[in-house]
């Protein structure tokens, strides 16, 4: 078994690669509506927090067999995590660009290592300490409804 800083560097990783590749897939399948209710449909900051939701989600499902018999509160870690690095990303933007006047490319990328790199360092922390595990049924209820609310907004407001 792998020690979970291990894991944290490689789903901090994996979230930066499949979030930056999400960007362009609802593009690449010819704006493909089944698509559309996982990547980003257009240029709006709820769109983009699918950029990290959803590839720390499908990391989460991937890692979770082969870590929690060693972290038993890794499951509630990664979705506290999850949640958090979505959050954080219009918390971020609309923090600085209310400052700044206006968004810019470099800041809102950097915004996206940000959000995911508190997002992976939550999970470190809470799969440690399990602060995070009295939560677990609460934490199932508020990915699934995050999930939901994506799909249904997703067109509801394109």
């Amino acid at each position: 078994m792998k020690n979970l800083k291990h894991y944290i560097w490689i789903g901090f990783f994996f979230v930066l690669i499949t979030g930056t590749i999400s960007h362009f897939i609802y593009d690449w399948t010819g704006k493909n509506a089944l698509a559309g209710f996982f990547f980003p449909v257009n240029e709006s900051v709820r769109e983009h927090m699918k950029l990290l939701f959803f590839p720390m989600l499908a990391f989460s499902l991937l890692t979770l067999p082969k870590t929690k018999e060693f972290y038993p509160c890794i499951f509630s870690a990664l979705a506290a995590g999850t949640l958090i690095g979505t959050f954080l990303i219009p918390i971020v933007f609309y923090t600085y660009t209310g400052i700044l006047g206006n968004h810019f490319l470099v800041l809102d990328l950097l915004t996206f290592v940000f959000c995911a790199a508190a997002a992976f360092y939550t999970v470190y922390k809470l799969s440690l300490s399990c602060k995070a595990k009295p939560y677990d049924s609460l934490l199932k209820i508020l990915l699934l409804l995050v999930c939901i609310g994506f799909f249904l907004l997703t067109y509801a407001l394109k």
